[in-house]
C-alpha cells in the first residue's frame, strides 16, 4: 500500500520533467499553434513524460510546497520554451521577407488571421508560413526536436544550475539573426521591385501625362508574383540552411556533444 510520502515522491519525480517538456510544446511550431487545443498539447506532454521519465537519470527533487523548488521549475520552463521559441524564430524568418516582399509590390493592404499566431498577416507571408510547416513536418524536424528535448536530460540534468547569461545573450544574437537572414532572402525580389519602380520614375519623368500609378501597380504586382515563382527554387535550400541554424542553437543551449 502507497503511504502519502510515495505518492508525493511519485509526483515530483514527474512533475519537473513535465514542466520542461510541457513548456516546449506550448512554444514550438506547429504544435504549439492556436489551432491545436491546450488540452491536446497538454495530453501530449503528459504522455511524452509517462514514455521520457523511466529513460532519465536519476535526480533528488525538493518538497513539492517547498521554496527551493521554485528556482528547479523556472529553470525547467526556462529550458523548454528556449528550445520551442528558437524554432518560432527559423519560422519567423520567413514570415518577415513575405512582409517585405509584400510590402514593396503592392500587396501589404491584403491582409490575412494567421491561425498560427492569432495576428494579421500578409498573403505572402502566410503562403510562406505554409510553405515552411509543410517543410518542417516533411523533415520530421518536429520528431527530431523532441528527441533532442529527451537528450537535455542528459546534458542539462534537473536541478543542476540555473542557465548563464551567455545562453540568453545567444538567443539576443537569434533575434538579429533573424532580421538579416530575413532582408537575404526577400533581397533578389526587392531589389528586382526597386529596379522596376526606377524605371517607373523616368518613365513619369519624360511622359507626364500619363497616368503611372494606374499602369505601375498591376504591373509592378505582376512583376512581383512572378519573381516569387521565380525565387521559390531557393525556398528548400533557405529553409535548410536556416533550420541548420535553429538545430545548432539548440544544440549549444542544452549543451549537447
Amino acid at each position: 500500500m502507497m503511504t502519502e510520502q510515495d505518492i508525493a515522491q511519485f509526483v515530483q519525480q514527474y512533475f519537473l520533467p513535465f514542466a520542461r517538456i510541457a513548456s516546449m510544446l506550448m512554444v514550438v511550431p506547429v504544435i504549439g499553434s492556436r489551432v491545436i487545443s491546450p488540452r491536446v498539447r497538454l495530453a501530449m506532454a503528459m504522455l511524452l513524460t509517462l514514455i521520457a521519465v523511466p529513460l532519465l537519470p536519476a535526480f533528488n527533487a525538493p518538497p513539492m510546497l517547498s521554496f527551493n523548488m521554485i528556482p528547479i521549475l523556472l529553470r525547467e520552463v526556462a529550458v523548454g520554451t528556449l528550445m520551442g521559441f528558437c524554432f518560432q524564430v527559423v519560422f519567423h524568418v520567413f514570415v518577415l521577407s513575405g512582409q517585405f516582399i509584400a510590402m514593396k509590390m503592392g500587396l501589404g493592404f491584403a491582409m490575412m488571421n494567421d491561425p498560427t499566431n492569432g495576428v494579421q498577416t500578409t498573403v505572402v507571408s502566410q503562403f510562406f508560413l505554409i510553405l515552411t510547416t509543410l517543410m518542417f513536418v516533411a523533415f520530421n524536424a518536429h520528431l527530431y526536436l523532441i528527441s533532442m528535448l529527451i537528450q537535455s536530460f542528459q546534458t542539462l540534468p534537473i536541478g543542476s544550475g540555473m542557465l548563464n547569461t551567455d545562453k540568453l545573450y545567444m538567443l539576443v544574437q537569434l533575434g538579429a539573426w533573424m532580421f538579416a537572414s530575413a532582408l537575404s532572402f526577400a533581397l533578389p525580389v526587392l531589389t528586382s521591385l526597386l529596379v522596376i519602380n526606377m524605371a517607373f520614375g523616368v518613365m513619369s519623368r519624360a511622359a507626364p501625362q500619363l497616368n503611372i500609378f494606374a499602369i505601375g501597380f498591376p504591373f509592378t504586382l505582376i512583376c512581383g508574383l512572378a519573381l516569387i515563382w521565380l525565387g521559390l527554387g531557393n525556398y528548400l535550400e533557405a529553409f535548410e540552411k536556416n533550420l541548420d541554424v535553429g538545430f545548432n542553437f539548440v544544440h549549444e543551449l542544452i549543451e549537447a556533444p
